[in-house]
């Protein structure tokens, strides 16, 4: 039996299977042209000028990396005090430029002060004690000396009456008494004036052992006093070389202690240039390759 064949219209009539590559041909001319608008967009035109051309030759390869950098001074001291203190005084700022010896900043340090104080005390005390040392030694001196001659004179007289009884003794003209006596007289001065010379001579010693180590105690403490006066004097903070202050960190009424960094002085006769170098050339760079600045 015969099927009537539907005859197809519109949207199927138009995709049905013969017109499929005529469809496919379209898509892509419509892409091309598409292509082609869009490259002529994007195209720019450059005069020649801008461009530099050049042989190819063998020849060294130099690669260059740019980077900032910041000048610094090739030599830098640090500034700290040598005594502990409160600030006192700021005489120079940042930025100064200083001779060596400037005075920078002054401290203030009340033990220090007591410490002086008593050591000038202490001092003028020895100063004291040798003196009134030396006046004694000295009197007991002079009282030596007029023993000795005290009895020096009493030798001499218990002399001549021992020498003079002796021949009145002999003669018969005196007792046996009073000849034992004038001896006894003479033996005694003798030894007494023995006696006060050995005396002066060992006074003479002593006294010379004890202003030598009075005078040693004395310098011993001088030298200490004047320790103490450099102490004094280096709570002045003072530039150690010509130069600029660069860095300043203090504030008044601030307590510092020794050793502590204050501040920075840059020596001005030379300069370096710091850069950061990213870790992505790290390999790249040795010592001794030439760098250029601008």
């Amino acid at each position: 039996m015969d099927r009537v064949i539907e005859q197809k219209t519109g949207v199927k009539k138009i995709f049905q299977k013969k017109y499929i590559p005529y469809w496919v041909v379209g898509a892509v001319v419509i892409v091309l042209v598409y292509l082609l608008i869009n490259t002529e967009r994007n195209a720019v035109t450059v005069s020649k000028d801008d461009f530099t051309i050049a042989s190819v030759k063998d020849d060294e390869f130099n690669d260059y990396i740019r980077q900032s950098g910041q000048v610094q001074p090739m030599v830098t001291v640090q500034l700290s005090p040598l005594e502990s203190g409160i600030v006192e005084e700021i005489i120079h700022e940042e930025g100064s430029s200083l001779k060596a010896g400037d005075v920078i900043v002054r401290l203030s340090n009340q033990q220090l002060e007591m410490d002086i104080l008593r050591s000038q005390a202490d001092l003028a005390e020895q100063e004291n004690h040798l003196r009134n040392t030396m006046i004694e030694m000295e009197k007991q001196k002079l009282d030596l000396e007029q023993n000795r001659i005290n009895y020096t004179r009493s030798l001499n007289r218990a002399k001549r009456d021992y020498e003079q009884k002796q021949k009145l003794y002999a003669e018969n003209l005196c007792s046996k008494e009073e000849f034992l006596q004038a001896e006894e007289d003479y033996d005694l001065a003798r030894q007494q004036l023995e006696l006060t010379l050995n005396r002066a001579k060992q006074d003479s010693l002593y006294r010379g052992v004890q202003i030598k180590n009075l005078n040693e105690n004395l310098e011993s403490m001088r030298r200490n006093m004047e320790m103490i006066n450099r102490r004094k004097e280096n709570l002045n903070v003072k530039a150690p070389i010509d130069g600029e202050l660069g860095l300043l960190d203090v504030v008044l009424g601030q307590s510092v202690s020794s050793g502590m960094k204050i501040g920075q002085i840059n020596n001005l006769e030379s300069y370096k240039i710091e850069v950061f170098i990213d870790e992505h050339y790290i390999d790249r760079v040795t010592a001794g390759l030439t760098a250029t600045f601008e």
